[in-house]
């Protein structure tokens, strides 16, 4: 019992001072851990990055630097952690592996979040999908479709597709054909639109609105009517507009053609015997 005592004793006069040291080296590292990573929240914070990736990095960064203290520590110690960092290592590559496609979401989210193509409100279209955005997550998209649906979209299939912010810019052209018998008058039916037009306040004075003929098609006139709104007005004035012309069209008298086809018969005498 003896000798087990003087063994400790002997045990801790040798390795008191790195026990100490290794000690201090993990409270003050950890200390420092979070200062930096506050300092980096800070700078994130600064330059109006998104929170949820501001989170998400201060973590990483947190556990990283803490993982480097702890390595840091079991050094001082005597503890050769070469083996710990190979197995370390290789834990990494296999989780790597296995999430190779929420890896996949998290850097599409981090892109996102980053550039910024669009925010929370904004309407768009990505990957095959169009609705209101409502919350711009790590690893995938939360949209809301003009029906009130929730979908959930991962993040790599936003990117790896065409996004279309629908409601980025200030202003929207409506784009309208309005197709009209051969046999009405063009002119007539550009000033009813005319008329239509200057009759909507919730149109753009700039740019100008356009009404022109586009396409000589097969069975109809048709021309092109395309005035400016401001983007929250769009649907509302285009539906009211689409209104608007067809009664317009019929107290005017002009006719919306609809596809036809003029068939004509011969008859084939019979040949004599």
């Amino acid at each position: 019992m003896e000798t087990l005592g003087q063994d400790i004793a002997n045990w801790l006069m040798v390795y008191s001072g790195k026990i100490m040291a290794a000690i201090a080296i993990f409270i003050i590292g950890r200390w420092l851990s979070g200062k930096l990573t506050n300092l980096l929240s800070h700078v994130l914070e600064k330059n109006k990055v998104e929170q949820t990736l501001i989170n998400f990095l201060k973590n990483i960064a947190y556990y990283s630097l803490l993982v480097v203290v702890i390595i840091a520590a079991l050094n001082q110690l005597g503890i050769n952690t070469t083996s710990f960092l190979a197995i370390v290592g290789a834990a990494g590559l296999a989780i790597g592996l296995a999430l190779k496609d929420s890896l996949s979401n998290f850097s599409s989210g981090v892109m996102l979040i980053l550039f910024r193509p669009f925010k929370i409100g904004d309407a768009i279209t990505a990957a095959g999908v169009t609705g209101a955005v409502k919350e711009i997550g790590i690893f995938c998209t939360e949209l809301a479709t003009p029906d009130n649906q929730k979908i959930i979209v991962p993040n790599s299939a936003i990117m790896g597709d065409v996004i279309t912010n629908i409601t980025a810019n200030d202003t929207r052209r409506i784009d309208l054909t309005i197709g009209i018998a051969y046999t009405d008058s063009i002119a007539l039916a550009k000033e009813v639109l005319e008329k239509i037009l200057a009759q909507e306040a919730r149109l753009l004075n700039t740019p100008a609105p356009t009404i022109a003929v586009a396409e000589l098609a097969d069975s109809s006139i048709n021309l092109v009517v395309r005035p400016w709104v401001n983007t929250g007005d769009y649907w509302t004035v285009r539906f009211d507009l689409t209104e608007k012309i067809k009664v317009g069209f019929d107290e005017a008298g002009l006719n919306f053609p609809f596809p036809q086809q003029d068939v004509h018969l011969f008859v084939e005498k019979n040949s004599p015997m």
